[in-house]
């Protein structure tokens, strides 16, 4: 490894405190939120929700992915800048895209009221940021500030969305509350890790140009890939919702809410810290396999334990913390669980193919993850089968993945590493 394996497990467990705060707020927030709120009003902004995630991933072209690799200190700082004028450009484009769409073809936005419209550019320029900031934070090992970020985010949109709910609970004002929740979270980040130290530093436009094209196969290969992986990962929600009503879609929707915090936990620190140890590796040996199969063991196990706990109380806890109503979604989450077991584990060590630079593996790959979506939910006629043969071929595909993952982090040649 890069680092002792202690040194290692010490950074985990670091981010793994703050990340479980940070998870636990707004899980805690969702028994309430569970009851001040209707499944069809949950659907309606889970499928907003979709809309703002896959536009946040597409405003920074995925240059916030390169910064793991790109050296630490100042060059790391301009590409932060450099990321974020990228976000700011195409969050203009989209909301004048987004005005000609709805003026053109108004029939598309039925789903949402015009208040869920207004808010999709800015809330995902706002996510967007909030993105690109725990990125740079992780890629500069500033563990404290990563995990403070994610607690102060969480923080401001539990408590928004709470605190307005009770005036008027509708899916306007779930959206609404994300949205403030994650403007509060950009201005704090602002303040704490400004992009300028001073007032005499600025980014060159030369600089910005040349870290554009110096990581040009983020937007050309990571940005599809993980825009697919975003849509697969969001489009169950309007399938559902389409196909067997809003009432389902706010089922799956809180199951996949909730089973996702604890079940991501880890996975979400490991990420963190696995991103910079094995960048680190493979600019000093060419590999991270040390890093890479001491992450899987510790992974795997973790995912065993968690499928055996959630599967036996998941139908009882979402009764009993959520209420009767939501009964369904427990037993969605017995549905799901082998999926987000398999996720818990490929997610955190998918960063190798970006240090490897096999983007173009990941994207052919995403694109048969939205492919097996599509069938899954499409063609089964009742809601069970659909999300059953969801989290089946979900599954299959993951363990592919681990495979390629692991083939990848046993070396490249020189010439063909991005570091």
């Amino acid at each position: 490894m890069s680092q002792e394996p202690n040194l290692f497990w010490k950074k985990v467990g670091f981010i793994f405190s703050g990340t479980a705060l940070a998870q636990a707020i707004p899980l805690l927030g969702s028994l309430l939120i569970a009851r001040i709120y209707a499944p069809t009003e949950f659907g309606v902004f889970a499928a907003w929700l979709g809309v703002v995630s896959v536009a946040a991933i597409v405003l920074t072209g995925r240059f916030e992915a390169a910064l793991a690799v790109v050296p630490d200190g100042e060059p790391r700082r301009l590409a932060a800048c450099a990321t974020f004028i990228v976000a700011a450009g195409v969050a203009v484009l989209a909301g004048a895209a987004l005005l000609l769409v709805r003026w053109l073809l108004p029939s598309l936005f039925v789903s949402f009221t015009i208040g869920l419209i207004w808010l999709l550019v800015p809330a995902s320029f706002a996510m967007a940021c909030t993105n690109i900031w725990q990125y740079w934070a992780a890629a500069e090992g500033r563990l404290r500030l990563l995990a403070a970020i994610r607690i102060v985010q969480a923080c401001a949109i539990t408590g928004a969305q709470i605190i307005i709910g009770y005036m008027a609970p509708n899916a306007i004002v779930l959206a609404g509350g994300y949205f403030g929740g994650v403007i509060l979270t950009v201005l704090w980040a602002a303040a704490i890790m400004p992009l300028r130290r001073n007032e005499q530093e600025k980014l060159e436009w030369r600089e910005a140009m040349q870290f554009w094209s110096a990581y040009r196969r983020f937007p050309l290969l990571a940005l599809p890939a993980d825009s697919i992986n975003t849509i697969a990962a969001q489009l169950p929600i309007f399938i559902l919702a389409t196909r067997f009503g809003t009432e389902v879609a706010g089922y799956f929707a809180l199951a996949m809410r909730v089973l996702g915090a604890p079940i991501s936990l880890l996975g979400t620190a490991v990420l963190d810290v696995f991103k910079r140890v094995s960048a680190t590796s493979f600019r000093e040996q060419g590999h991270c396999r040390e890093d890479y199969r001491r992450t899987f063991r510790v992974l795997a196990t973790g995912a065993v334990f968690a499928t055996i706990i959630l599967i036996s109380v998941s139908e009882f806890a979402f009764t009993f913390f959520f209420g009767e109503q939501w009964r369904e979604a427990g037993v969605f989450a017995v549905w799901l669980m082998p999926m987000f077991a398999f996720r818990f584990v490929a997610s955190p060590l998918s960063y190798v193919f970006y240090i490897t630079n096999k983007q173009h593996v990941d994207l052919g790959w995403q694109v048969a993850l939205l492919l097996v979506t599509m069938f899954s939910l499409y063609f089964p006629r009742d809601h069970i089968t659909a999300i059953q043969a969801y989290s089946t071929g979900y599954s299959g595909l993951y363990v592919f993945y681990l495979w390629l993952s692991w083939y990848f982090s046993k070396g490249v040649k020189k010439n063909d590493s991005h570091c």
